[in-house]
Formats: C-alpha cells, structure tokens, sequence
C-alpha cells in the first residue's frame, strides 16, 4: 500500500497534475507490484519560494519545474525493483508531460506493515 506525496511548482493545469499521478501510479503499478486499486496520491503545489531544490546536487541540473515524489511504502522491493520504478517515472512523465528527466526527484520511504491503518481504527496489514 504505497501513499504517495507529489510536490510541485503552483500553476500547473488539472490534466497535468492528473497525469503525473496517473504515470507515478501506473509505475508502481508494473514495477513494484503495487495491486490493483491501490491508489493513494497526494498533490500539493506550491509557490517558487516553497520549493526550495538544489539546483545543481551531484552535477544534475534542475529546474524550477522540478517535481518531488515521496511514496511510503511497505519494506520489501529489491533494488532492482526500484531503479526500474525510478526509469519508469521518469521517462513516463518525460514522455506525457514532457517533463526534463533531471527534474524529477524521488524518495522511497520503507516502513514495516503494521505501521499503516486504512480505516475504521484497525491494522489491516498486522
């Protein structure tokens, strides 16, 4: 059950936002064994000053369209796993949205099953 944080740029149009969410989750979707249904996305846009980037950590040359994505997630996938979750984010929103592959930023937060409740007060996953 990953939960998913997007963070962007403010002004972006409805469909653009959509479609980020749509290309995240469909990669989680053929990558990470993520089920079907399984779709808890949050996006939230900020303004220019709000998102404060490093433009240029490890030699990679962002700009002020970069997007953040935070999933927390069950512990579990391989590495593997994730560079192709990684790849597939990134060339899908390159590709939908024409977004530049070094504006893309991701991080995986893996937590133990029973740290998430879906509802009505129980541990589903413990």
């Amino acid at each position: 059950m990953p939960f998913v944080r997007i963070d962007m740029v403010e002004g972006k149009p409805e469909t653009y936002r959509k479609t980020v969410g749509d290309v995240v989750y469909d990669a989680m979707r053929s990558t990470l064994n993520v089920p079907e249904n399984d779709k808890f996305i949050v996006i939230s846009e900020h303004s220019p000053a709000e998102m404060m980037i490093s433009p240029d950590y490890l030699d990679i040359q962002r700009s002020p369209n970069c997007i953040v994505i935070q999933i927390t997630l069950n512990a579990g996938r391989t590495t593997d796993m994730k560079k192709a979750f990684y790849h597939a984010v990134a060339y899908g929103l390159h590709e939908k949205v024409g977004l530049r592959l070094e504006d893309v930023f991701i991080s995986l937060v893996e937590v133990p099953k029973e740290n998430w409740s879906f509802g009505n007060g129980e541990a589903q996953y413990a």
